[in-house]
């Protein structure tokens, strides 16, 4: 046990890929056997968290069940890890969701080794950058994320749809895969380099030191004076946690991602891969960059409430249901960096702390509605193979199971109250209220339309004159889908209830994490 509890986040962070290595070396002709053992050493990782949820101390500071071997000795580079009460949010979603993801792919039947493969290498990829603590490391981490996510949208896609580029028809998802990893590599390159170029000003790449000493950093690199260098280094890691939470204009990939994408990869990549780039604002761009955080704090809003407003609307012009769900994300994902935005610029008060808090409870509440979402559309898409709003309608009766949890997820999506949406989305607009007043007004027209489209979402799937097409042959929810959904339902109604399971670890991460790094 002892062993354990010392290399627990190692454990958490590597037993995936054992898990991986298992799955792969099993039998090709052994589905069901693939299946299972890639679900129950899912849970392992999953298991693990929970330990460490209940052994965490929120009332100690800085970084928990830190682990640290040298990696690159002759740069200062090390394999450093370590949790905190925001990194631990996102370990405890990550490791919850896959588990849910995998269970929800029993639909894949075409080489399902290497696609549980796959997942859970991607498990490890997004773990890794929760859990860094050196900025090598966690770059290493976050292009792992990438390779798995590439193939199983290009292998395990839509196979229906095509793209017309230059002359040539290709597959959907093939275009769909190579805009996503082009996209996300066009940023790693600026983020890669920033990170080299802190790396050779302040002579290690651990983040720790880092928070420290950044803000005293003196001199000239390459001629130009170290605040230069910073700030071209701030807006490289900008565009690159921009680019994948994303931030409008820098959003265009993620709808194709995720119409093209298996059901269980949207739910991974809107469950968590999103919340990467939300994470590296939250770990990095503040503490490492707090003086030009506060200088562009007003264009990180500004963009943010231009995602929050047209991510709204353009979710609600859709007439596909995975595309709706899809720019919603832009959407929810707007008030995280509108939180962001404003603990930027007010930091160190009242108002920065609310703000982050709710940015943070925002991350895991829209992990978990916009996962049961993405999971709904692909159990309607099974039965009926198509998602176009206007082929379904007045589904209820056949379906009044699927319709009350499709109804429960959409008004934890919407952010009613008595649900975790509402209290994240109230403390990132009361927190941002005083510090961006306009824009938080602004942004209100974003949360108008989140109530729009949703509704025509259920209205158009569940309500109305019954299409004949569907009647007599549309199979209820069954029990492995509903063993998906449930745990996921039962979270959005606790933290709406009591958000202080959640809250009281994440806020005392704030307030510790910025009095000893600002």
């Amino acid at each position: 046990m002892e062993f354990i509890m010392n290399h627990l986040l190692t454990l958490i962070l590597f037993s995936p890929v054992a898990v991986a290595i298992l799955v792969i070396l099993l039998p090709r002709e052994e589905v069901k056997l693939q299946r299972w053992v890639a679900f129950l050493g899912s849970l392992i990782p999953l298991a693990l968290s929970i330990v460490l949820w209940f052994a965490f101390n929120p009332d100690q500071p800085g970084f928990q069940f830190q682990e640290r071997y040298i990696w690159y000795e002759p740069i200062n580079s090390s394999f450093h890890v370590g949790v905190d009460g925001i990194s631990l949010t996102m370990v405890l979603l990550t490791t919850l969701l896959t588990p849910l993801a995998i269970l929800a792919s029993y639909s894949i039947k075409d080489r399902v080794n290497t696609y549980m493969f796959f997942f859970l290498m991607l498990e490890m990829g997004m773990l890794g950058v929760f859990l860094s603590l050196d900025l090598l490391v966690f770059f290493v981490f976050w292009e792992l994320g990438l390779v798995p996510m590439y193939f199983l949208i290009n292998q395990w896609g839509s196979e229906t749809g095509e793209k017309e580029i230059w002359g040539r028809k290709i597959k959907a998802r093939t275009y769909a895969s190579f805009k996503f990893i082009i996209y996300t590599m066009a940023g790693s390159l600026g983020l890669l380099l920033a990170i080299q170029l802190i790396g050779v000003v302040a002579g290690t790449f651990d983040m720790l030191i880092l928070f420290e000493q950044m803000g005293s950093l003196e001199g000239t690199l390459m001629g130009f004076p170290v605040s230069t260098v910073k700030t071209v280094a701030f807006w490289a890691f900008v565009i690159a946690f921009a680019i994948k939470v994303p931030v409008w204009p820098f959003h265009t990939w993620l709808p194709d991602a995720h119409t093209e994408a298996p059901t269980a990869g949207s739910m991974i990549l809107a469950g968590v891969l999103l919340k990467l780039g939300a994470y590296g604002f939250l770990r990095l761009v503040l503490p490492l960059y707090p003086d030009e955080s506060r200088y562009f704090a007003g264009a990180l809003a500004f963009l943010a409430t231009m995602a929050i407003i047209f991510g709204a609307l353009a979710s609600y012009g859709q007439n596909d249901f995975k595309r709706l769900v899809a720019y919603s994300s832009v959407n929810h994902m707007g008030f995280v960096i509108l939180g962001v935005a404003a603990a930027a610029f007010a930091i160190n008060s009242d108002n920065a702390t609310i703000a982050l808090e709710g940015a943070v409870l925002q991350m895991f509440n829209h992990g978990l509605s916009a996962a049961g979402m993405f999971f709904l559309v692909g159990v309607i898409y099974e039965r009926t193979h198509t998602r176009n709003l206007n082929e379904f309608g007045g589904l209820f009766p056949l379906i009044p199971v699927y319709g009350g949890i499709l109804i429960f997820t959409s008004m934890a999506s919407l952010g009613l109250p008595g649900f975790g949406g509402f209290i994240s989305e109230f403390l990132v607009v009361r927190g941002a209220w005083p510090v961006f007043t306009l824009f938080t007004i602004l942004s209100m027209i974003g949360l108008f339309f989140t109530g729009a489209y949703i509704l025509k979402g259920i209205k158009q799937v569940l309500h109305g004159p019954l299409n004949e097409r569907w009647k007599g042959h549309l199979p209820e929810i069954n029990v492995r889908e509903a063993f998906v959904i449930t745990p996921l339902m039962v979270l959005m109604l606790v933290i709406g209830v009591w958000p202080a399971v959640l809250l009281d670890v994440i806020n005392r991460a704030v307030m510790m994490f910025y009095s000893l790094y600002s």
